[in-house]
């Protein structure tokens, strides 16, 4: 296939506010669950890399951090790998929610993007939740703030115009052999894709009850024929946060864990049996070691 001298291959990022649909959009793109996704902002921490692959050519999707203003050293880092993504890559898509109001994020990502000369698709997310005759207004709002390669409104929810998205993105790729096997969707360790799927149900479950520190750090993945026995700890900031995600009698750790294992068994094809803690770790977000512990590399933090 990649014998093609037509092929095409090149990297993809898709950046916007926390919460606008990036990880959502991705996984739908790619036809697998990859990146976690949740109605917490900021729920994506490491850039992700994704393979859509077909005959026209290879797209490598990196989801980074929402571009937000950081809060503490954890901020630091998903700010800086968002921004440094922008001039590493062939495309960048940009997604916005339906909109005619331009707010400060926004206007602090155009001026990013004007830094760089990476083709820019502008992608409307969420056109499910807006009337068709409301969408030529917000279009034309963005129009006026740059020029954009494309102007490209989807609904990764339902997979409306993902088709002429993957085209559109087809169109700024240069011509070459793919990166990754056709049977690739992700280089992420798989423990790491573990340890995020375990996250997003235990965001999902507490809801508000819990702000945005916890990580999750797998321990030990030991396989037995069709078996995978799984040991991982939830770490939180705060010895009352601990009690929240224990529940009492260790009701929402097994609500977690119950949520969790269809989407790992899913992910392993393997039966699962996962084994969950809570441990207090506190200012996790703020120390460097327990950063690089948890996955995120403290020098891009510099």
């Amino acid at each position: 296939m990649c014998e093609n001298p037509a092929y095409k291959s090149g990297f993809v990022t898709l950046i916007g506010r926390p919460n606008v649909g990036k990880s959502t959009l991705m996984n739908r793109l790619i036809g697998q669950k990859i990146a976690i996704t949740s109605n917490k902002p900021q729920t994506t921490r490491n850039r992700i890399q994704t393979v859509y692959t077909s005959e026209e050519g290879q797209i490598v999707f990196v989801d980074t951090p929402g571009i937000h203003k950081a809060k503490n050293k954890l901020g630091d880092y998903m700010v800086n790998v968002a921004e440094r993504t922008l001039s590493e890559v062939d495309v960048i898509l940009w997604l916005v929610e339906p909109s005619n109001f331009i707010g400060a994020g926004e206007r602090h990502i155009i001026e990013q993007l004007q830094k760089v000369k990476t083709p820019v698709i502008l992608v409307i997310n969420k056109v499910d939740t807006v009337k068709r005759e409301e969408l030529l207004p917000y279009i034309d709002t963005y129009r006026q703030q740059m020029d954009f390669q494309e102007i490209v409104p989807v609904s990764a929810l339902k997979g409306d115009n993902t088709d002429t998205l993957i085209s559109c993105i087809m169109k700024y790729l240069p011509y070459g052999p793919a990166f990754y096997d056709e049977d690739t969707i992700t280089d992420q360790p798989m423990r790491q894709i573990v340890a995020e799927l375990i996250r997003e149900k235990a965001l999902r479950l507490l809801e508000e009850e819990i702000p945005h520190g916890i990580a999750v750090s797998i321990e030990q993945m030991h396989y037995r024929k069709r078996i995978c026995d799984i040991e991982a700890t939830i770490i939180c900031e705060r010895d009352s946060h601990k009690g929240i995600i224990i529940g009492k009698g260790g009701s929402m750790l097994k609500r977690i864990g119950s949520a969790a294992r269809p989407d790992i068994e899913e992910l392993l094809e393997l039966q699962v049996n996962l084994q969950l803690w809570v441990k207090v770790k506190k200012d996790w977000r703020d120390s460097d070691f327990l950063l690089k512990n948890f996955g995120y590399n403290p020098k891009d933090i510099q």
